[in-house]
């Protein structure tokens, strides 16, 4: 039998490793892209280059997650075999500026999708992108899939609601729909404004004279930061089993976003002295090296989420996945990119 996959927020970072994992194992591809005047493709482009005319097995639709009848169409028509649910407002600082449309994209998106499935009865297998983000306010260290939700955001209030209905319409109708709850995962292809790229982006830019100043929030907030083709891996895993279920998939350590910035700074060869505190010290001078870093309190949320640290045994027990690259290795591997990608951007100019 033909798989087929269905991928929303193919354009993202784990939607793009997730597509070069199922097209290497065969797949046909299919992913849902929002209309845009400017092109929003570039972590999957490479792809296209490299399939052969008579071997296409990638197709991108135009579609949005507050579109309940495109969702529909979509699904009916390309009666996918698996879905993997990707897209999102994923930027938990944003989502404190529009509440509202976070809920409805994060949250409701997936009921809408949910539903599409319900109503066209196409036999498919559900995978729900779900956060480390819904534990918030922790209320045990680690964290694994029975803690108990506290979100501190809007973003993590979203996720909660698709998570939740995630598993009713399991329970009530009998879907094969699982939840994964990944923790933070990075890679070269992470969005620019997320915390390790700016850290990464921004100290290679300021390695090369590019830049001065490093501006973030919060450095001391603790995060469990895996490697994002190690958990696209785990979400594919996921819908093989026999039954639906629900896994953590996490590293369990956890670091600071200032240990992140140390190794970074040090892989660069720059020296980094810290200064300060770094909490809450606006425009104060973190260090006295050769790394200038402010603290700009734009970049602290109303609610912080101060530890998260993911306990991923269930995950190993049943799927026997378990993620490869260390925290180290992974900090390396986002500096050498964003080294290589500023060094290329000053030769064409």
């Amino acid at each position: 039998m033909k798989k087929v996959a269905l991928i929303t927020g193919i354009t993202g970072q784990d939607g793009s490793y997730l597509a070069e994992l199922l097209l290497d194992k065969g797949y046909e591809v299919h992913g849902i892209v929002r209309r845009s005047s400017s092109f929003n493709t570039e972590r999957i482009d490479h792809i296209f280059k490299d399939v052969h005319e008579q071997d296409v097995r990638i197709f991108l639709h135009f579609g949005d997650l507050s579109d309940a009848s495109n969702i529909s169409r979509l699904i009916e028509k390309i009666q996918p075999t698996e879905i993997y649910h990707l897209a999102a407002q994923s930027h938990v600082r944003v989502s404190f500026d529009i509440p509202e449309y976070t809920g409805d994209v994060t949250g409701l998106g997936t009921l809408r999708i949910l539903d599409a499935i319900r109503e066209s009865g196409v036999k498919t297998k559900f995978y729900q992108a779900s956060s480390s983000e819904m534990f918030g306010l922790v209320q045990a260290v680690p964290q694994n899939e029975e803690t108990p939700f506290y979100p501190r955001s809007p973003y993590g209030v979203a996720k909660v609601y698709g998570y939740w209905i995630t598993k009713n319409y399991r329970e009530s109708y009998d879907l094969f729909a699982c939840n994964g709850i990944l923790f933070n995962h990075e890679s070269p292809r992470r969005g620019a404004t997320f915390v390790t790229r700016k850290i990464t982006r921004g100290l290679a830019r300021i390695k090369l004279g590019l830049e001065e100043t490093l501006f973030l929030g919060n450095i001391d907030a603790k995060r469990d930061w895996g490697y994002a083709k190690d958990y696209v891996e785990g979400m594919w895993r996921m819908l093989q089993q026999e039954k639906p279920d629900d896994y953590v998939l996490a590293t369990n350590e956890t670091h600071t976003v200032r240990e992140f910035i140390e190794i970074a700074a040090k892989r660069l060869g720059m020296d980094i002295k810290w200064r300060g505190k770094g909490v809450k010290e606006e425009g104060v001078d973190l260090n006295t090296g050769n790394v200038v870093i402010k603290i700009d309190p734009y970049y602290f949320r109303p609610t912080e989420v101060d530890l998260l640290i993911g306990d991923y045994a269930k995950a190993k027990r049943i799927m026997d996945w378990e993620p490869s690259v260390k925290f180290q290795e992974l900090v390396e591997i986002m500096v050498d990119a964003d080294l290589e990608t500023q060094k290329r951007n000053i030769n064409k100019d």
